[in-house]
């Protein structure tokens, strides 16, 4: 019989060795196994995201209960392991007997008798401790890092982020910032939806969902989009989606495109579109009459993004594969405003995409910035006199972001560096930084994100 915990370790075992994205796994296996009930489809997704969100801190407790060296359990088997432990440490409606003769009896299909003895005597030992009250003090159960001599180290297990990523947000940002931010991003991503405001209204588009049983609140910072409160479905599954009204999309995302403040019947170029998100908001702030070019390297993705367009009625939007870098001037013709919504390592998404900060390394923000500032001296060669150019991330790393801003307004005097506030809707001025537009989970209930807009003169 097919469970959801034994979909869970098959997701995440792919996701341990091809890294692709989880949602589109888990989505692709609900469609495959149709039949899976509603709870189970919500423990599936619990433990897949909850794994994935807890990863570093999981594989530190089979660290500290194994007797076999770490770099000898092989992946398969530290799959399991986490599977198991996450539902013993981290779910109180699941009982300890059920989480480990389950991954047992997952175990037996492909593991020898002497790997299924070793993966029943570390849970069980993890159940006796997770049982057992602390009652010597905090971390009686547990040999934990020493928050006073190694604060990186404690703070990496605690909040299961990597060393790296914990010692290099510290120094930028402090280190009580810094675990303010790992804690939020720890937390389940609220379900942020943009409303297609020329098909619905807000209140329309909430209308709509009531009628399909799903309660949605409007954001207290934006206009235009709404909170769906814990939706048990598949939200592409409603007729509000089916019919254009929603777009998934957090508050955060849907700001970078109002700081680029598109008009009705311009020229606006999305240089890296990737699924077309921003590219469709942009055509709804001009009202679909104009152009949007949105230009990406993948064709998969800009296949996605023409479907996601059609959905949502818009029709001004049109689609290039290519390498942002190889694009030239000289075949496009200059536009009024240019998004570069750069490649990042994506580490202020993390409450949406957990499983990334495992899948970055300590070169990726340098190797990303070098990147970042080749697109972004060639984005400006598309500007107008007058034009506007807007920068943004989706990371919290200086070093992708101000670096790389700063870049810019070193090699192009021509450009002057306009302060966000100054276009942003006034509910969201106090989310700037300097002249920059800068979100936080901890601070803003957002995802992080970046943001520099310059304007070009005559």
């Amino acid at each position: 019989m097919v469970t959801s915990r034994i979909l869970a370790y098959h997701i995440l075992l792919h996701l341990e060795q091809k890294a692709p994205h989880p949602d589109r796994l888990i989505r692709t296996t609900l469609e495959r196994h149709s039949g899976i009930e509603e709870r189970d489809r919500a423990l599936l997704t619990e433990l897949v995201y909850g794994v994935s969100r807890w990863r570093g801190r999981l594989d530190w407790h089979i660290d500290q209960l194994s007797r076999t060296k770490p770099e000898r359990i092989l992946p398969e088997v530290r799959v399991l392991l986490r599977l198991a432990l996450y539902q013993i440490l981290f779910l109180d409606r699941i009982p300890d007997h059920a989480a480990v003769n389950d991954t047992v009896e997952i175990a037996k299909s492909s593991q020898p008798p002497h790997v299924i003895r070793f993966i029943n005597g570390l849970l069980r030992e993890a159940a006796r401790r997770a049982a057992r009250p602390e009652s010597a003090g905090a971390g009686s159960n547990w040999n934990w890092p020493d928050p006073q001599k190694d604060p990186a180290g404690y703070m990496a297990v605690m909040t299961s982020n990597p060393l790296w990523l914990v010692s290099r947000l510290s120094g930028e940002i402090g280190a009580e910032e810094a675990g303010l931010f790992f804690e939020a991003s720890n937390k389940i991503a609220p379900a942020v939806f943009r409303i297609n405001t020329l098909k619905a209204s807000r209140e329309e588009a909430i209308g709509c969902l009531k009628a399909e049983g799903i309660e949605a609140e409007p954001s207290a910072r934006l206009e235009g989009a709404i909170r769906v409160k814990s939706p048990r479905r598949d939200m592409t599954e409603t007729d509000a989606f089916r019919q254009g009204l929603l777009q998934p999309q957090d508050e955060a995302s849907q700001i970078v495109s109002m700081l680029l403040g598109p008009a009705r019947g311009e020229r606006v170029l999305d240089l890296c579109c990737g699924l077309g998100v921003k590219s469709a908001h942009l055509a709804i702030l001009m009202e679909n009459e104009g152009e949007v070019l949105g230009v990406d390297n993948a064709a998969w993705k800009l296949d996605e993004a023409r479907r996601n367009a059609e959905r949502q009625g818009l029709t001004i939007i049109r689609t290039l594969a290519e390498d942002g870098l190889a694009l030239q001037p000289e075949s496009t013709g200059l536009f009024d405003r240019v998004l570069l919504d750069a490649p990042c390592t994506g580490l202020g998404a993390v409450r949406r995409k957990p499983d990334i900060k495992w899948r970055r390394h300590i070169k990726d923000s340098y190797r990303l910035s070098l990147v970042q500032k080749e697109l972004l001296l060639h984005a400006a060669c598309f500007l107008k006199p007058d034009g506007v150019l807007v920068y943004a991330t989706c990371t919290v790393l200086g070093e992708e972001n101000e670096a790389v801003a700063q870049h810019l307004g070193q090699s192009h005097p021509e450009l002057a560096l306009e302060p966000a506030a100054e276009h942003l809707p006034p509910s969201c001025r106090e989310m700037v930084s300097g002249p920059y537009y800068r979100s936080w989970p901890h601070k803003h209930d957002a995802d992080g994100f970046f943001s520099a807009r310059w304007k070009k003169s005559r």
